[in-house]
């Protein structure tokens, strides 16, 4: 596609690829040097963090991986001690994820510690380009919140 010829959505549908990418390039970046965490385990541990408790198969969905990686990586942070397995008490079929104390500790210190990387990041800015990228995202938050609904 030609950006000349390009229409506005697309060019919206263009900026959104281009930004999800380069977002989870800076996230995975922080991830790994700031925690012992891989990426995809931080994002379970997360996902599971904001749930108190899901199923395997409702991590798999959310996180868009097949069942067997789901199980990889919660068999880690088991390792670990950061979430347990749970059968649920009417379907022996279901197992659900929780975090475990450690689990819940660990989260908020390693979003702490990412935070903390963006946030450095972000300072680096010229003052009006921080109050631009405030706005922006502000923006971007609240329209794909309703285009999602």
């Amino acid at each position: 596609m030609n950006e000349k010829d390009a229409t506005p959505v697309e060019k919206i549908v263009d900026n959104l690829f281009f930004i999800s990418p380069l977002l989870s390039r800076v996230l995975r970046h922080s991830i790994r040097t700031r925690t012992a965490l891989n990426p995809v385990s931080w994002w379970v541990l997360k996902l599971v963090y904001r749930n108190e408790m899901l199923t395997m198969s409702e991590i798999g969905c959310r996180l868009q991986i097949p069942k067997p990686h789901v199980t990889a990586q919660i068999d880690k942070l088991i390792a670990e001690n950061l979430v347990e397995r749970l059968d649920d008490p009417n379907d022996r079929r279901i197992i659900n994820i929780r975090l475990t104390e450690k689990g819940k500790e660990n989260h908020d210190k390693i979003a702490q510690d990412v935070s903390e990387d963006m946030l450095q990041r972000i300072k680096q800015l010229d003052p009006q380009k921080i109050a631009e990228l405030l706005e922006s995202t502000q923006k971007v938050r609240a329209i794909l919140n309703e285009i999602m609904d």
